[in-house]
């Protein structure tokens, strides 16, 4: 694994690290606004060829129905990020920005651990199920059910968590017997191509199974949801960009997992500790800087005690500074650029235009000069019609809205286009129980119970996707099913 300084990554097409047909792109450190390196810019040639290696390497080889290997190559895959996991944090730290706390949990260890659960699965799994002997149209038949690998598989993936949603797209993927074109986000393309550097190195993948295409290029990822030869498009990122991978998908009518955004609703009930509750909530919102797809972002409060709840997840949001990542207690880093930055800003100030105030936060940290930085921010005064109650920001911010009982907080929270994630705090379990069964999302967790795991299916309704990631619904994304039936004498 190359060192971090002056990195220079390269595309892994057909089982070699080669450069990209339009030279090289920047990464940026969004704390700094330093120049990492560079990484290979891939141009419509190079993913032609990673598509075709791919399809070669589906339809020609063993590997779809070799399981043994399979299972051996992904456990040498999570083996070698094991064995470099020191390097790879300083990596993440520097081109995604996440916090370092952050790399022990969701922003590296804990996908690379994911890993076994994607193995475990295939090694254990029911290929073929046995519907036994019948008669249908008087004919003595013999039935069975077989699942096998969905074929040539399009993964594009976005810069929040790129090992969590990389790992999690490839290793269910690799282990379902697909080969693989992996596609990541040009804010942080080198998480993405140094696994083309371990797996050439480290592991026995034969070419063409995995290819991953680095570009500054949007444009090149999206020739995966056009090209005939891909079967599936794995996509995470925004709910416009996953229509238009929809869209792109039915001209083949190729199958599509998307996982796209949220605005998640936190309601405290009105027999909840208060300002446990908010300053949970406050905290949730600054992780990572508020970049997370299932971050609950709407505080749904006790319309009676609604500046008390103010106050309180502004007490804890204005002690969550934004800080340098490399720090061991930095909660809430930079956002990825400064195009982003911006956007989050013009949220903020819709706020102010719509008669919100800020009970903390606002802008820019007047102390750091340098990094793209958001000041966590806790916004009152405004109800769910608002532009920062209804769309996704992607940044520490956390609008504040009052409820008029359990059935308010309820429709409140399903008041939204989209339905990921959200929680429900009350002292009374059955209660809490009651309002999460009607909230129209796919994740819930009630005072503060946990959801992300490997075996837990992810995803959510309406515009926030269709299929499920992680969790064995997540590996099936990955299959086709198909019926045979045997005359029998």
């Amino acid at each position: 694994m190359a060192v971090l300084a002056n990195r220079e990554s390269q595309l892994l097409i057909d089982g070699k690290l080669v450069a990209g047909s339009g030279g090289n792109f920047q990464t940026i450190n969004p704390a700094t606004e330093e120049v990492l390196g560079v990484a290979a810019d891939a141009g419509a040639e190079d993913m032609d060829r990673a598509i075709e290696a791919a399809r070669r390497a589906f339809d020609e080889t063993d590997w779809s129905t070799n399981t043994e290997l399979r299972v051996r190559c992904v456990r040498q895959l999570q083996q070698v990020l094991r064995d470099h996991v020191d390097e790879l944090r300083e990596l993440t730290i520097a081109e995604v920005g996440a916090p370092r706390m952050l790399t022990s949990m969701a922003q590296l260890e804990g996908p690379v651990e994911d890993l076994s659960f994607a193995a475990d699965t295939a090694e254990s799994y029911q290929w073929a199920t046995d519907f036994g002997f019948a008669s249908p149209m008087g004919i003595k038949t013999h039935r069975k059910v077989v699942r096998e690998a969905v074929g040539v598989v399009g993964a594009i993936t976005p810069w929040n968590f790129p090992h969590q949603i990389n790992l999690a797209k490839i290793g269910p993927a690799l282990a379902a017997g697909n080969t693989v074109v992996l596609k990541p986000a040009p804010d942080t393309p080198w998480c993405a191509a140094v696994l083309g550097e371990l797996i050439v190195e480290h592991t026995d993948l034969p070419p063409g199974v995995l290819n991953i295409i680095t570009s500054s290029d949007h444009g090149v990822g999206a020739l995966l949801s056009k090209d005939p030869r891909v079967d599936m498009v794995s996509f995470t990122g925004s709910t416009a960009t996953g229509r238009a991978v929809m869209a792109d998908g039915a001209a083949t009518l190729k199958k599509v997992f998307l996982e796209l955004g949220g605005k998640s609703a936190f309601l405290v009930l009105d027999d909840a500790d208060l300002a446990g509750a908010c300053s949970m909530s406050a905290f949730t919102a600054s992780m990572h800087a508020g970049q997370g797809c299932a971050i609950t972002t709407r505080l749904v409060v006790p319309r009676a005690r609604y500046d008390e709840a103010v106050e309180a997840a502004a007490a804890t949001m204005a002690g969550l500074k934004p800080g340098d990542p490399n720090d061991a207690g930095t909660i809430c880093g930079p956002v990825i650029s400064a195009r982003q930055r911006d956007r989050i800003q013009g949220y903020l100030d819709s706020a102010t235009d719509e008669g919100g105030r800020f009970a903390c936060g606002g802008g820019r940290p007047a102390d750091r000069d340098a990094g793209f930085f958001i000041e966590p921010t806790v916004i009152a005064g405004l109800d769910n019609n608002a532009k920062v109650a209804r769309e996704e920001i992607f940044g520490p911010v956390l609008t504040v809205i009052a409820h008029d009982g359990d059935d308010d907080a309820v429709r409140i929270a399903n008041d939204s286009p989209y339905g990921l994630s959200g929680t429900v705090f009350s002292a009374d379990e059955e209660r809490a129980n009651r309002a999460a069964a009607r909230m129209r999302v796919g994740t819930v967790n009630i005072n503060g119970g946990v959801w992300y795991s490997a075996d837990m299916p992810f995803g959510g309704y309406k515009q926030s996707g269709l299929g499920r990631e992680m969790g064995l619904a997540g590996f099936e994304e990955y299959l086709e099913m198909k019926a045979i039936a045997t005359a029998a004498d």
